[in-house]
């Protein structure tokens, strides 16, 4: 392991937030790393507990849709507070970890002591005087793995972990086999047949087995394999199908750990290494362990671990869904937030680096939520608006995507911007890779055909106009929470109609262009910026978490300095006029975000610095939501690598901008790919930047540095070399 591609710690974890973190998108682990009392936390992507969430439907309101546009277009700008159906806040079902593993060795001295996690194999281990252990959880075979070594040690599961409710009901039971033991856990929740078990088989090297209920003893091994799987279920599952499935991933011969760990590394290892960041670190610097290293927030060592730990969190954390509020991981039942998909920032801040940094397993991830929730989008067009088409929800828990997370205070049912905010990661991937893919289209489509129902109001000059429209989670200074032409909404209509048209040529691609035209431009306000909402008389509310109403600025290309300079100079005002609000980790990623690419270096970096000063990150490099480590939340981790990219290379399909606004003066970064299908290798200084471009399609592009534009002109196939003189 190389030190930028890992961290470390001299000392074995007192809180499950700072576990080392290990992942292949569907089983996670949390690892404690003491060698007397070993603790390895089991997550699952798919695991969520009954709370009344499963049962809820979105709203039926369409029948009154009319009479409060009527209301709001007239001027009552709380018309839409009462615009629920009665019910108080239903959160969707909450995510909580599985179990844990525990190793109990005989006490021992530990002269020497180190636990550490390579992200360039996905393997925590701890190794001490007398012994190891090493942990990892397979992308080939999905297992969780461990292999132990040294003193006796006894072993049990156990699901007693912070938060648990009472009222679960649980079996567990331990079996001797020719090599060893079989152990598993079934967790039912109340009021129902939904469980999951957990099944560990335990295979020795050797030595003795023995039951000690609910566990097994193991002594004189010379080593010892755990696999370990979950599964969600209802009513009773079959124990021994499910234990042969496990032993048969056991390899024959010497050393089955070297082999399963082989066939997981050809995947995960050839992912994490696409891209690699260099900052031209003090190598002491980069030696130290990750805690230590974070008390030095300006060291570029720091922004090195910090970059390669958030690619490999966000990679492990993807696969059957991408990551949830919190990645994969959890060591308390009582999750903040439900530790949900939080689709109205979040979810598309933590995978804002898939298509750049080339992890197009995050966006299969992101894909699989997206595509197998469209009826349920579908039922939300129906229910709320009376609409054909789709209507993404805030917040899901992964099982549905129905719109019933909502209040008087935040009227989520009422965003209708979700499916395009969705939907452009998936449309920057398709332009990565210079191929449609079929699912996207489809899924445009019913976004166009929701706005083609919905936008049939209009305004004195004959503009359509989004009503209600509701800005996440915000509302006018002067006005109620749900109201006319949010600036975002704005942004994502114009934007689904053209690009479902850009992929469905033909009349119905007439048809989307001309709605989109017909939608009213941005306001600027009084104060110079771009207001929240273009309906006028409608005031802002800057102290806000949320930059919604920037959305025209990042993700998308609508708002450029280069296209729109005057508008970009609005959003720029709106930018500098946004307070913090209560500091969330996200608000600063989000506005770095923006900030770069309004080529507003000083601004990206007073908003990074504020995360890398303010005490977000734990010893396991996964992140919190506010200052002080306070609340596990995977924004501020998974966004950072985000942040430093944009500040370093941009692309559209026909463009390409080159530092922007570097977070440092000097580096390099190694693997990127660009929308217009190139991959990128930059380096630079204060006076100089090189970059090697090897386009995969013959195409012209705009070059934009901060010496102006000029057009580029890429062969499919050969390496373009770019040298450029300059101040950065």
């Amino acid at each position: 392991m190389t030190l930028a591609h890992g961290t470390w710690e001299p000392r074995p974890a007192t809180r499950w937030e700072d576990g080392f973190l290990s992942g292949n998108g569907h089983h996670g682990t949390l690892v404690f790393g003491d060698p007397d009392d070993e603790r390895v936390v089991v997550t699952q992507h798919t695991l969520v507990r009954p709370n009344g969430g499963e049962h809820a439907r979105p709203p039926a309101l369409a029948a009154r849709l009319r009479a409060l546009q009527d209301r709001l277009l007239a001027g009552d700008r709380h018309a839409a507070d009462s615009f629920t159906d009665g019910r108080p806040l239903q959160w969707v079902q909450p995510f909580h970890p599985a179990f844990q593993i525990r190793l109990r060795r005989p006490p021992g001295e530990r002269a020497r002591y180190r636990r550490s996690v390579d992200f360039t194999t996905g393997v925590a281990s701890t190794v001490f005087d007398g012994g190891d252990s090493r942990v990892f959880v397979s992308r080939a075979d999905d297992v969780v793995v461990q292999r132990i070594t040294g003193p006796d040690l006894d072993l049990t599961l156990d699901h007693r972990l912070p938060g648990a409710p009472p009222g679960l009901a649980v079996g567990d039971s331990a079996v001797l086999t020719a090599d060893g033991a079989q152990l598993s856990l079934r967790v039912r929740y109340p009021g129902g047949d939904r469980a999951y078990t957990g099944l560990t088989l335990v295979a020795a090297d050797g030595g003795r087995v023995r039951l000690t209920p609910p566990g097994v003893r193991v002594t004189g091994a010379r080593s010892v394999l755990l696999l370990t799987r979950v599964r969600r279920h209802t009513g009773e599952p079959d124990p021994t199908e499910d234990g042969l499935a496990l032993r048969a991933l056991l390899p024959d011969g010497p050393d089955p750990y070297a082999r399963l760990l082989q066939r997981h590394t050809a995947r995960h290892t050839a992912a994490y290494r696409r891209v690699t960041l260099d900052l031209a670190a003090d190598p002491a610097e980069r030696a130290l362990p990750g805690s230590e290293l974070l008390t030095r927030p300006g060291s570029p060592a720091l922004l090195e671990r910090l970059f390669a730990a958030g690619r490999y969190h966000l990679l492990s954390a993807s696969g059957v869904n991408p990551p949830r509020l919190t990645g994969l991981w959890t060591g308390d039942w009582d999750t903040a937030w439900s530790g949900a998909f939080t689709n109205d920032a979040n979810l598309n801040l933590q995978t804002a680096s898939a298509a750049a940094t080339d992890l197009p397993e995050v966006t299969e991830a992101h894909a699989s939520l997206v595509h197998r929730q469209a009826g349920d989008w579908a039922e939300n067009a129906r229910a709320v608006f009376g609409a054909r088409g789709t209507v993404a929800p805030a917040h899901s828990d992964g099982d549905r995507g129905l719109a019933y997370h909502f209040s008087r205070e935040y009227p989520l049912h009422l965003w209708t911007a979700g499916a395009d905010w969705l939907l452009k990661p998936l449309v920057d991937h398709d332009e990565t890779r210079g191929a449609r893919d079929p699912r996207t289209a489809a899924a445009l489509a019913r976004v166009a055909l929701f706005y083609e129902d919905f936008l049939t109001r209009t305004d004195a000059a004959g503009r359509l106009v989004l009503v209600p429209s509701y800005s996440p989670e915000n509302r006018p200074a002067n006005g109620g929470w749900g109201a006319v032409d949010a600036a975002m909404d704005l942004s994502a209509a114009r934007h689904a109609l053209r690009t479902a048209a850009d992929y469905h040529p033909g009349p119905d691609a007439d048809r989307w262009r001309a709605l989109a035209d017909r939608l009213p431009p941005h306001r600027v306000n009084a104060d110079g910026a771009l207001a929240e909402w273009a309906r006028e008389g409608l005031d802002d509310r800057y102290d806000h978490r949320h930059l919604s109403h920037l959305y025209g600025v990042w993700p998308l290309d609508e708002i450029t300095p280069y296209d729109t300079p005057a508008l970009a100079a609005a959003a720029h005002r709106a930018l500098a006029l946004r307070g913090a609000e209560n500091d969330s980790a996200h608000g600063y990623l989000h506005h770095a975000l923006v900030a770069a690419r309004l080529r507003d270096g000083d601004r990206v970096g007073h908003a990074l610095d504020r995360v890398l000063r303010g005490d977000f990150f734990h010893d396991s490099l996964m992140s919190a939501h506010y200052p002080g480590r306070d609340v596990y939340n995977a924004d501020a981790a998974h966004t950072l690598p985000a942040v430093v990219v944009e500040s370093l290379v941009q692309s559209t399909p026909d463009r390409l901008v080159l530092l922007p606004a570097p977070v440092r003066p000097r580096g390099r970064l190694l693997g990127v790919r660009t929308r217009f299908g190139a991959g990128l290798d930059l380096a630079w200084t204060p006076e100089s930047c090189t970059a090697v471009l090897r386009p995969t399609r013959s195409h012209r592009v705009e070059l934009r540095t901060s010496a102006g534009g000029r057009p580029l002109d890429l062969v499919a196939g050969e390496d373009h070399v770019l040298t450029l003189t300059g101040t950065w």
